[in-house]
Formats: structure tokens, sequence, C-alpha cells
């Protein structure tokens, strides 16, 4: 306990202490002979050691993410640039000028860091930065349309990540939303027969997460910026994905957000951890005024962004502004063709098979389909080369969670020992994300990085090997 107390505050050693004894307490009364061994002075101690180890280490942590879904939600969606990365590390660890003009050696605004570049590749006049694209919606509303109606296409009322939707968004905003038309059908004249002395803004959703396909029928953008004009209405365009660059090359029919700026939108607002391959951020652009008038909204402060995401999303700008596409990961990982995540494919199986007892596994290589995921592009696919493995001793779900939890493996060298603890390390087995297809494991190596595919190899042999014993 005295070399626990070095590393970690000494009342929490003495609550764990005390909890561990609890529970030895118990077991005595359960089963007085198995408490033996446990009471043993050095069991004891180490007991305690794990415990605290276990209390004190940090949850959050890398994993591989081998299902071939770029934008993988629940798996953080975009990994960031590794220049991104660099100039958060730059900016967290000095000073910066985030609000100071060094030019007019006065103060200044945190916007401008992102909004020069924004204006640049959107074509917009002004940018503001909140932290996710649900607050840059609320924002939009509240300050354009509380107390007044909002029209949006009943087809539109779309339902993001964990059960959050629009028009409880909208509801929050205080702007009164007038649904029109059909789920699949609506039409210009259902928006002109809504508008009244009430109605602050024209609302038109990108259905980012969905596809409603056959019987179907929207207004084209232009057609309801032609409306807005007519009758003086601002339109705002939720883009949600926020892809900036036109990737209809690589198979990718995303609305670009230059695009709809240009048909005359007056605000966008769109992810940035998305499409745009940068960290966690909700981006208004548009119009000068209206943004301006946005950014006066006593909300902004709230939901605004710190200096790390404003780093990250700066350089993420940068590089799109300079066309250096594949120095985003998301961005690189699209574009890249089957052909050569094929030949990885074959380098890694090899690697993979000189690493196993003959027999152990059937290890294939065959074709399949990426997804980008994280709600964007739900009715395209990316080709792909996907590696499927069929353990001859588990089947595909167990051999699936001993690669998502090695340190549960009884014959894992994962966790840590004494002497790491001693030194405060934490050593962990890489975590592995896989699907499941046909009672096969498969891996596609479009989501994992080159750099990761030996840790890859030696966590998919432990868990194959392991059966041995």
């Amino acid at each position: 306990m005295a070399r626990q107390c070095e590393r970690v505050n000494r009342a929490v050693v003495v609550e764990i202490a005390r909890a561990v004894l609890a529970d030895l307490r118990a077991l005595i009364a359960r089963d007085p002979k198995a408490a033996a061994a446990a009471l043993e002075p050095a069991a004891l101690d180490e007991r305690i050691a794990v415990e605290v180890e276990r209390v004190s280490a940090v949850s959050l942590r890398p994993v591989i993410n081998a299902t071939g879904v770029i934008l993988h939600t629940n798996l953080g969606r975009a990994p960031l640039a590794t220049a991104a990365i660099e100039h958060v590390r730059e900016v967290a660890t000095q000073y910066s000028n985030l609000e100071y003009d060094l030019a007019a050696g006065a103060r200044g605004k945190r916007d401008v860091h992102t909004a020069r570049l924004l204006a640049r590749l959107a074509g917009a006049q002004a940018a503001i930065v909140v932290n996710n694209n649900a607050a840059a919606i609320f924002l939009v509303l509240n300050t354009l349309a509380k107390g007044g109606e909002v029209i949006v296409s009943r087809g539109e009322l779309i339902e993001i990540g964990d059960g959050f939707r629009i028009p409880d968004i909208m509801a929050e905003s205080g702007a009164v939303l007038r649904e029109v038309g059909t789920t699949n059908r609506t039409r210009l004249a259902d928006y002109e027969r809504a508008i009244s002395e009430r109605t602050r803004l024209l609302l038109r959703v990108h259905p980012s997460n969905f596809r409603i396909v056959g019987f179907t029928e929207r207004p084209s953008l232009d057609e309801l910026v032609e409306l807005g004009r007519r009758v003086g209405l601002p339109v705002f365009e939720d883009l949600g994905s926020g892809c900036l660059v036109d990737l209809s090359a690589y198979g990718i029919e995303e609305p670009v957000v230059g695009a709809s700026l240009a048909a005359g939108a007056s605000l966008v607002s769109f992810s940035g951890d998305k499409m745009l391959g940068g960290p966690q951020a909700g981006i208004v652009a548009g119009e000068k005024q209206l943004v301006e008038r946005i950014r006066r909204n006593p909300m902004f402060r709230a939901l605004r962004v710190d200096k790390l995401t404003i780093a990250a999303l700066e350089v993420t700008l940068s590089a799109c502004l300079r066309g250096a596409l594949d120095e985003i990961p998301a961005l690189r990982m699209i574009r890249l063709p089957a052909g050569e995540i094929d030949r990885r494919a074959q380098e890694f199986v090899q690697r993979l098979r000189s690493q196993l007892p003959p027999g152990e596994a059937e290890i294939e290589i065959r074709a399949g389909q990426s997804v980008i995921g994280g709600g964007s592009t739900p009715a395209e696919h990316l080709p792909t080369r996907v590696i499927t493995v069929a353990s001859a001793r588990y089947s595909a779900a167990q051999l699936e969670a001993r690669l998502r939890q090695p340190e549960h493996r009884s014959d894992s060298a994962a966790g840590t020992n004494s002497a790491e603890r001693e030194r405060g390390a934490t050593a962990h087995a890489a975590a592995v994300l896989a699907r499941i297809e046909d009672q096969s494991l498969v891996l596609d190596l479009r989501t994992v990085f080159p750099e990761q595919e030996a840790a890859l190899a030696a966590a998919l042999a432990a868990a194959l090997a392991a059966a041995l014993r």
C-alpha cells in the first residue's frame, strides 16, 4: 500500500483498501477456503494494487477500426490529421493569439482563424463555429426565428444520433415548426401557401442519414431560394455531413457546401467531423449580416468551441484549401482504391498466416463494401477487399469478442504487472473492432492505418492461437 500511496492520493488508496477488505469479508463468509489464499499479504497487496490501477486508469483509449465504416460515430468519427494534432499540441502547451490581434495590438475574435479559410473554401461572406451541428441549427433558429414560424417539409424532419430530432431542437430554439407537404412529396406551392406574417425562415434539411426512394418530390434549392427572394425570407440549409470538397469522382454524391451558397442559400450549417474530416464542430456560414446577428446571440458564447478545436479545424481547412486531401485521414480513406486495399490485404494475410499454427483458421480475401457512416451517404458504398477469418475452435462472435476485449482473455499478456504499476505505466493490448458476416469475422483494411497492421495481426493471432490452450 505504501507504494500505491506514492502514486495515488492516500485517501483514495485507503478507500479502495477498505472496499477490497469488505469484499474479502464477504468471501470468508461464503467460502473460507477460497478466502485463505486471498488473505496472504502478497496476494492482498496485489489485489489492492490492481483495484487502484483500475480506478485511476483512463477509460478513453485508441482502438483499431477494422469495420470498414470510415466515420464510425461510436468510434469518434473522423480521425484527425497528423498536422492537426501537432498544431493542437503547440497551441495547447503554450499561449496563443486565440483572441488577440497581433497586428493591432488589441483584442481580437477567435472566429478569424477559421472564417478566412471557410470564406475561400465555401464562398461564404462570414462563418462561425460552435460545438456541433445540432448547436449550429439551434443557434440559427433561435436567432432568426424565435417566436416566429419556420417552414420545413415533412420529409425532412429527420432524427440524428442518440434520438435527437430536428423538431425537438426547433422547439427548444423558440421557433414554431410549420410542416408542409407529405413524407414523400413536397411541392413549392406547399411552401407558398404556408407563408404568413409570422414566417421568419425557410428551412431545407439534407437527408444525410436516410433516403426516400420511389414516388418522391421536393423543390430544388434554386426554387426555394427564388421563393425566398420573392417574399423577402432567408433560406437556411442544414447540410449535416459537411462536404467541402466534390467527391463525385469517387462515387460520393453529397451536396457541396460551396454549391449551396452559390445557389443563393442565405445560410448553411454542417458538421466538422464528418465529410470534412476534422474535429467535432458545427459550422454556420453564409451572408455576413445574418452570421453577425447569430454571433451576437448570447447563446453563442455558451456553444462556442475552444482553442483546441479551432487549431484542429484550421489545419483541416488549410489542407482542403491546398488540395492536400491525403493529409486528412477520412478523405484519404474515402479515396483509397480497392486495388491498393487488395495489395495491403495480400501482405497482411501472408504476415498473419506466418504467425498461426497450420489449420488454426481459414483466411480468405474477397470483394466487399466499405461505408462512409456517421450519418452520411446512406445509400452509397465504396468497393473494397475484405479479409474473412473463420476459426477452427471459436465462433465468429467469440472471436470478435476476444479481439474487442483482449484484456479479458485468460491467456492475454494485456494489462499491467506489478513492476509496471509501480512505475505508473498502463499497458493495453490493441482492442480491435470488426464485423461478422456469414459466420465469419470480416476485416476491412480501408479503415486500418498502415502502421496499425502489425498490431492488428498480433491481436488476431493471439485471439486465434489462444484457442489451443
